[in-house]
């Protein structure tokens, strides 16, 4: 059994101790030692005894506290939740009687902070069709042979198995752009993995909603996951990148570099990403030390099958979005048909069906169908109940009201046509 010791450690004794060979010490007495070290002869004996291993230190019990320890759990909150920074948290703690420094404060904050990021970092998956990667190449110049300079972005999305990669070329990168491309992607490798992770693009995250512990995802983005049969992962906000074993994009997209000075138009310069997207997907990758292509149809026996191309298109392809009118109608080919009052002022989607019908939405959702019409205004009988117990006859009892709708129906037209 090891011994304690539990004097005071003097880091000079044990220092210079450690200059002399095991043989030196051994021609050294204690007597010495202590004469050169200028100590008692035990206080050397403790050291040596220390550095063979023979004695252990007796770890120090002290407990250490700071000004800031009170105020840890408002900290965090105001972080993790708000998004406040050291500065702002530092201010707000000041009036609740914080006496320390904003440097104590600020180190708080960072140590924190990296202690969440290293919590959300996302393993980037490499089991069968479970996970692909998104990521954009910005505003990548390159010059045509007429001189012609092409600002594109390269759209990527990376399979976690196979390390396959669906490369395209876009002008932007707006929402209905990312949906394009992501169903371009689903229909090159033949199917939907399960799960796809995404950095903090705001046409995929609602910032608004976001802060450092919490992610939310942009509503018709929700929408097009849940319609295409994947789980959306984002990173952590204040984490620019999600980390994974994806080769970077950026050394994908300097082999690009060299077209300079050899395409004519855009057409062409998409014809160079495609060839270039079929080039990287048949060499051996640096991640698997094999060929993407040959693994490809190891992830399609995972994938979730490919669901319907025109709800998935319905995302790019949206109509025209119909402002609702103070007097809660929409107008549709030069008719006017009605929605509950609570969409005054919203912008909704109209679908027209083969069967004659307009089905009308509000970010995805169904609100009403209406038969198309050759009169000038539609009512459903419940949206003009609510259209004339907030206007028009707001003085009149419920019965009273419906009464009067029973009876004036042709009349309606005149009333809110005016």
């Amino acid at each position: 059994m090891t011994k304690e010791v539990g004097a005071i450690m003097r880091k000079d004794i044990h220092n210079k101790l450690k200059e002399f060979t095991r043989e030196e010490l051994c021609l050294l007495n204690k007597s010495e030692l202590a004469r050169r070290f200028n100590c008692d002869p035990r206080t050397v004996e403790r050291y040596l005894k220390l550095s063979s291993g023979e004695l252990e230190r007796k770890k120090s019990t002290r407990v250490y506290t700071s000004l800031v320890d009170d105020y840890k759990s408002i900290i965090i909150d105001k972080v993790d939740n708000y998004g406040s920074t050291a500065m702002a948290v530092y201010k707000f703690i000041l009036k609740k009687g914080y006496k320390g420094k904003y440097s104590t404060v600020a180190d708080f904050v960072n140590k924190h902070k990296k202690i969440e990021i290293k919590k959300a970092t996302v393993r980037f998956e490499t089991t069968p069709g479970l996970q692909a990667q998104v990521d954009w190449k910005e505003d990548l110049t390159l010059i045509s042979k007429y001189g012609e300079v092409f600002k594109i972005n390269i759209f990527l999305m990376v399979l976690g198995y196979s390390r396959i990669k669906f490369v395209k070329a876009t002008s932007n990168r707006d929402q209905r752009t990312l949906f394009s491309c992501m169903i371009d992607a689903f229909q090159y490798f033949g199917g939907i993995p399960r799960e796809i992770l995404f950095d903090n693009m705001k046409t995929v995250i609602d910032r608004s909603k976001t802060n450092f512990s919490n992610v939310e995802f942009n509503t018709t983005f929700k929408h097009f996951a849940e319609d295409s049969g994947f789980k959306p992962i984002a990173c952590r906000p204040y984490r620019p990148q999600t980390k994974g074993k994806v080769e970077a994009l950026a050394k994908l997209t300097n082999r690009l570099t060299v077209y300079n000075g050899e395409f004519e138009d855009y057409a062409e310069l998409e014809n160079i990403v495609e060839s270039f997207m079929e080039e990287i997907n048949n060499e051996v990758s640096q991640a698997t030390g094999k060929i993407p292509l040959n693994l490809l149809s190891k992830d399609k026996e995972y994938f979730k099958p490919l669901p319907s191309l025109d709800v998935l298109c319905s995302y790019v392809y949206r109509e025209k979005e119909y402002k609702v009118t103070k007097e809660s109608m929409i107008n549709y080919k030069g008719k006017k048909y009605s929605v509950p009052t609570k969409y005054i002022g919203l912008k909704l989607n109209v679908t027209e069906t083969s069967d004659g019908n307009i089905s009308i939405y509000y970010n995805k959702d169904f609100i009403v169908c209406h038969s198309l019409s050759d009169n000038k205004y539609n009512y459903k009988s419940g949206h003009m109940y609510e259209i004339l117990k907030s206007d028009a006859c707001k003085h009149l009892s419920d019965n009273q009201i419906n009464d009067f709708i029973k009876e004036n129906m042709a009349l309606m037209d005149i009333l809110l046509g005016e």
